[in-house]
C-alpha cells in the first residue's frame, strides 16, 4: 500500500520550516521538499530578528530550522514539485525527479524570488551591504550614502522609500524605461540624483564589502552601501495555479486570515507567497499558524 503523508510541506524556507518543527512536535507524518533555491538562500545576514542581535545569515538559520525539524521526525528531500493533484481524499504530487507522492494536505511555502540582472559580485555583497527589504535593512543605511540599483520607477521608488533613513542617494536605473516628469521632479525634490545608464560591475573590496559601480560609460560611483530595486519579482504560483487556489491581482495567494488555509480544502499557504510585507518574523508566524490548523484539520479527517 501506498504510503500517504499527513503533510507535505512545498518549500523549506522560514515558513515551510517553521510549519515543519509545529507539525513535528504534533507527531503529524510531514515531508518537506524544497529545491533549496529561494530568496533565504542569498541573504548572508538579517538583523531584525528577535535574539540575533549581532544578525544571523539565511543559510544558517535554514541549516538549524531544518536540524531542529529533523529532531522531530520531520522527513526532507531537495527536489522541485511539478505537478500537484487533488483526487478524492489525497493529493497526488509529481517531482522533478520523478518521485510521486500522496498527502492527506498540503502547505504552499514557495515564496518569491527578486529580479537581480546579471551584474558582476552583485551577490557576493548581497545581503551584508547590498539590500533588497527597507523595512529589514533600512537602520543600516543610517545617515550614510547609498547607491539604488534599480528599474524604472520601482528603482524610483525605493529611492523614495529609503530617503527616510539618508539624504544621501543616488538613483541609477539600469534597465528601465525613463522616468515620467512627475517622478523625476519628486526625486529632485528630495534631492536624489538620478543617472539612467547599465551598471557593469559591483566594486568591493577584498572581504565583499560594497564600495561602488561601474557603468558602461566607465564612470565609476562610490558609496557606502546600495539598495537594489528592479521590480519584476517571480511569485511561484504555479502549484497554487494548480490546484484552483484564488490569487490576488498581484499574484499572490488569497488565505484565510485566521487559518492561513486557502479556497482549496486541505491546503494552506504561508510565507512570500501570501500577500504581506516580505518578513522573515511573519513568514515564522505564517508557518506555525498555518500547522496549527492543519492539526486541527488532521483530527478531523484521520
Amino acid at each position: 500500500m501506498k504510503e500517504i503523508y499527513e503533510c507535505i510541506i512545498i518549500g523549506g524556507g522560514f515558513a515551510g520550516l517553521q510549519a515543519s518543527i509545529q507539525l513535528g512536535r504534533y507527531k503529524r507524518k510531514t515531508l518537506v521538499i524544497d529545491s533549496n533555491y529561494g530568496r533565504s538562500t542569498y541573504c548572508k545576514r538579517y538583523r531584525n530578528i528577535l535574539g540575533w542581535p549581532s544578525g544571523i545569515s539565511g543559510l544558517q538559520l535554514r541549516e538549524l530550522g531544518k536540524k531542529q525539524a529533523t529532531e522531530y521526525g520531520i522527513s526532507f528531500l531537495e527536489d522541485k514539485v511539478i505537478t500537484v493533484q487533488k483526487n478524492d481524499t489525497t493529493f497526488e504530487i509529481v517531482t522533478e525527479k520523478g518521485l510521486t507522492f500522496d498527502a492527506k494536505t498540503i502547505l504552499l511555502a514557495t515564496g518569491l524570488l527578486d529580479r537581480i540582472p546579471d551584474i558582476k559580485h552583485i551577490f557576493d555583497c548581497l545581503g551584508t551591504s547590498i539590500y533588497v527589504c527597507p523595512d529589514c535593512d533600512g537602520y543600516e543605511i543610517s545617515d550614510k550614502s547609498v547607491l539604488v540599483l534599480g528599474a524604472g520607477i520601482a528603482g524610483a521608488n525605493m529611492a523614495l522609500e529609503i530617503h527616510y533613513w539618508t539624504n544621501k542617494i543616488t538613483y541609477i536605473n539600469h534597465d528601465g524605461e525613463e522616468l515620467e516628469t512627475d517622478v523625476l521632479n519628486q526625486l529632485r525634490h528630495k534631492g536624489i540624483i538620478y543617472q539612467k545608464e547599465k551598471i557593469i560591475e559591483i566594486v568591493k573590496d577584498q572581504d565583499s564589502n560594497f564600495k561602488g559601480i561601474t557603468l558602461k560609460n566607465g564612470d565609476i560611483l562610490l558609496a557606502d552601501r546600495a539598495f537594489i530595486g528592479f521590480g519584476g519579482n517571480k511569485i511561484h504560483n504555479e502549484l497554487a495555479k494548480q490546484l484552483g487556489v484564488e490569487l490576488l491581482n498581484n499574484k499572490h495567494v488569497i488565505v484565510n486570515p485566521r487559518t492561513k488555509e486557502t479556497n482549496v480544502s486541505n491546503v494552506w499557504s504561508a510565507g512570500d507567497l501570501v500577500a504581506h510585507s516580505q518578513q522573515v518574523t511573519i513568514a515564522m508566524g505564517e508557518g506555525t499558524q498555518a500547522a496549527v490548523w492543519i492539526h486541527k484539520r488532521l483530527l478531523e479527517i484521520n
